[in-house]
């Protein structure tokens, strides 16, 4: 019996499947802040680290090319792109917008099981921020994680996918700020800001929940920006 011509025009399953954990592993590693600009992505390392054919790592690093997440240098090496000023200025006002809606909805629309979820990252954050020694790479993921626990709640996921796209560029960023400046932990004022966040969402008041990130994102951009660690 013939196959269906529709069938053509799909890819085996186990190749696409496998293709879009090879994304989502090596977008995690830029969304959590575990490269920094200027990092290079071995496709062989990457393909030995994850068990994988070199096939489905060029897939997926084809696939952050075009998301603006990884770049190919002019001598093939892929690597994650070192933003200007500009670029990043731009991106800190669109992160208040959106972020700060999503953060608006969430508390607008968060059950219990949402709460718990948040004050538990909310929670790890802090505790890590307190420690003697933070462990900077650790911060970022765990600032990370309460950030889309809040905008999980928001119950968009269209929204989520939106907000990751722009954590693809801005997670390095994160990374190479805590790097350079691990007192920031301690004294930057994250902590305070996702106490007042949570503190919102609590009370359900999107109003004081969307300014509160909005003044998160802000401040961290003009601090990262004071710094003159972005390209001009």
């Amino acid at each position: 019996m013939p196959l269906a011509p529709a069938l053509n025009e799909i890819a085996p399953l186990a190749r696409q499947t496998l293709g879009d954990r090879t994304y989502a592993q090596l977008s995690e590693l830029l969304v959590s802040g575990r490269l920094a600009p200027g990092d290079k992505l071995s496709l062989r390392g990457a393909a030995e680290a994850l068990g994988v054919s070199m096939m489905p790592v060029r897939e997926a690093v084809s696939r952050l090319v075009a998301d603006g997440a990884l770049e190919v240098a002019p001598n093939r090496a892929v690597r994650v792109p070192i933003m200007t000023t500009e670029q990043f200025r731009d991106l800190a006002r669109v992160r208040i917008e959106i972020e700060g809606y999503a953060t608006e909805q969430a508390a607008l629309l968060r059950d219990d099981e949402d709460l718990a979820a948040i004050g538990r990252c909310e929670e790890a954050f802090r505790l890590e921020s307190h420690a003697e020694k933070p462990d900077a790479p650790l911060s970022v993921e765990l600032n990370k994680n309460l950030h889309f626990a809040i905008y999980g709640a928001a119950r968009s996921p269209i929204l989520v996918e939106i907000i990751r796209g722009l954590w693809l560029k801005v997670g390095p960023i994160l990374n190479l700020d805590l790097r350079a400046n691990p007192d920031r932990l301690t004294s930057g004022g994250a902590r305070e800001r996702h106490a007042a966040a949570l503190a919102a969402i609590i009370a359900k008041d999107g109003a004081a929940a969307r300014a509160a990130i909005a003044e998160d994102i802000r401040n961290a951009a003009d601090f990262i920006i004071s710094r003159g660690q972005l390209a001009d």
